[in-house]
């Protein structure tokens, strides 16, 4: 499994390489020029005692997990955070910063090992964007995020439960699915409200309607880059970063981990794989509810 993920051909054009890392190190430049990241002297000693290594694992772990079955980078993240004593508002804002890069290592790797299904990624690219950014200007300044979790938990609770109820089908039936661009723009603005749920409402939706996973979880990953990206950078102008070293350890660890997730998705099949989505939306569920009580 190693040596075929070393022996992946990288893009060949420079494009793919300049266009992203000037975009990242201006980015970086402009947010540390204007005081939204900060670093202290004490984050640095933090940095070189080995608390970045923890973060790095935390990092791999989520994007693994994401990666293979589309969904989840958000809740594992924060969970494996929350544990480590980071804050819940540090643990929050690292996270969807952290997505800009981790979703666009998963989005390429997803490319090189075939699993996107074009269509689909078109459908569901502006849509998701122009919701997640709407979300995320509405919650800085108008909606309770916490208010509404137990609500989109609960649906995706009912989503759970058709995804097993098709991985035990013993045949096949694909449903044709509509309206993707609405699908995609609730996607995108419940993912910005809610701190998470791109991958449970809309790779769950459609693996509900019998779509391949596949295809399903490869496209929804690629797009989710774009809709991340947007989110996060809107996000950033209303709350700043100052916890570099938890952000730049999932980064690392995410970027890591994003080839072996996207060659997951390839060697599994397709009824382990529907019933190991359809137990983890269940699961994550039950728990936003009951911590909604």
């Amino acid at each position: 499994m190693l040596a075929k993920v070393l022996s992946l051909k990288l893009p060949s054009s420079p494009t793919w390489y300049i266009v992203p890392a000037a975009a990242i190190l201006l980015l970086l430049g402009l947010l540390i020029t204007n005081g939204v990241i900060t670093i202290s002297t004490e984050e640095v000693t933090g940095f070189l005692t080995g608390e970045f290594a923890l973060y790095v694992l935390v990092g791999l772990a989520a994007q693994l997990v994401d990666g293979a079955l589309g969904m989840a980078y958000g809740v594992t993240s924060n969970s494996f955070l929350l544990s480590l004593g980071v804050t819940p508002a540090v643990s929050s804002a690292s996270v969807h910063f952290a997505e800009m890069f981790t979703t666009g290592a998963s989005a390429i790797s997803h490319f090189r090992f075939k699993n996107i299904n074009k269509k689909l990624f078109k459908s569901l690219l502006i849509p998701g964007v122009l919701g997640s950014i709407t979300g995320a200007y509405l919650l800085s300044d108008v909606i309770d995020g916490n208010f509404i979790k137990p609500f989109i938990a609960f649906y995706m609770l009912v989503l759970g439960v058709i995804i097993i109820r098709k991985a035990l089908q013993k045949t096949f039936v694909k449903n044709k699915t509509k309206r993707i661009s609405i699908l995609a723009a609730a996607g995108g603005f419940l993912d910005s409200i809610g701190g998470g749920g791109w991958g449970p409402i809309v790779t769950s939706t459609l693996l509900g309607q019998g779509r391949d996973p596949r295809y399903t979880i490869g496209s929804v990953n690629a797009a989710e880059f774009a809709v991340a990206f947007a989110s996060g950078i809107t996000f950033m102008l209303f709350t700043g970063v100052d916890s570099w070293k938890v952000v730049l350890g999932l980064i690392v660890g995410g970027v890591m981990a994003a080839p072996f997730g996207a060659m997951l998705v390839g060697k599994i099949k397709r009824k382990p794989l529907m019933l190991i989505v359809g137990v983890l939306v269940i699961g994550l569920s039950i728990r936003t509810i009951l911590l909604s009580i």
